[in-house]
């Protein structure tokens, strides 16, 4: 979607996250930029151990960056209080984790669990209908505990999506749900950002990548790649000219090095085992 018609929610800048480990602390995420803008729906990809679930993490407010600044809505989100993080996630953000279980009250029907929600985030609305939108209708007064995986999911879906929020997150909504299932679900999301949400999620699907309007590649903790939906894929570059070449291109490399030739309008990479004319060459 053209950033003309959408306006930042979110602004990540260098984002660093450590854990600690039994050697010692370990890098998840290592000097990431990102932007998050209402009206488009973002899909992060790459390899398990990527970074994904602690990016969703930070985007969400549910963790803080270990490095670096995030902005929500112009203003550092490092001086907010934690009541005002809670604030921000219980009435302005949707979150969907990886477990749809893990996001529903147990003790409360599809419908109740609809109605809590609005209630929270203020918004009038017609829980049945909601649950229609993924077709639960059938289900309204089932528990979580009744309803099959799939089942799940969608209501989890649901509950996330209910206002909209300014802000949905999604840890991989589509694992493991057959097409007609993972259909509903990404209809959901994708119409969330319709009406001016900001959607997020981390996903190895084909399906969900194929309905973003904006593709964030991580890998080894840093942003490899961003592309849009209506333009080829970019590298991206950090502050410190650092790029990460797509992972076809890495046997071009064999010994990790590259001659480096700056031109008027582009730069190459050749291997050090060519010549830089021979063709062997990754054009950046």
């Amino acid at each position: 979607m053209p950033d003309h018609v959408t306006r930042p929610l979110l602004d990540g800048t260098e984002l660093l996250q450590l854990y600690p480990t039994p050697t010692g602390p370990t890098q998840a995420l290592r000097g990431v930029d990102v932007r998050i803008r209402t009206g488009t729906l973002t899909a992060i990809t790459g390899p398990s151990g990527s970074g994904k679930s602690t990016l969703l993490a930070i985007l969400a407010l549910r963790e803080r960056p270990a490095g670096g600044t995030l902005r929500h809505r112009g203003s550092p989100v490092a001086t907010l209080t934690r009541r005002q993080l809670q604030r921000l996630r219980r009435h302005h953000i949707g979150y969907i984790a990886q477990r749809p279980a893990h996001g529903l009250f147990p003790q409360l029907s599809a419908r109740r669990q609809v109605e809590q929600t609005a209630w929270l985030r203020g918004m009038p609305i017609d829980p049945v209908a909601v649950l229609g939108d993924v077709d639960l209708a059938g289900r309204v007064d089932a528990l979580p505990a009744a309803l099959s995986g799939g089942e799940q999911q969608r209501l989890a879906v649901a509950v996330a999506c209910v206002g909209p929020p300014d802000l949905v997150i999604a840890d991989e909504p589509t694992a493991e749900l057959d097409d007609a299932t993972a259909d509903l679900v990404l209809a959901r999301l994708r119409g969330c950002a319709e009406q001016g949400a900001a959607v997020v999620l981390a996903t190895h699907d084909a399906r969900a990548v194929a309905v973003a309007d904006v593709v964030l590649h991580l890998r080894h903790g840093v942003l490899s790649a961003e592309q849009h939906a209506t333009a080829a894929r970019t590298a991206a570059i950090d502050r410190f000219g650092r790029v990460q070449l797509p992972e076809q291109a890495l046997a071009l490399f064999p010994d990790g090095r590259a001659l480096i030739e700056v031109h008027a309008d582009h730069v190459r990479l050749t291997s050090t085992d060519r010549p830089a004319t021979s063709g062997r060459a990754a054009d950046e």
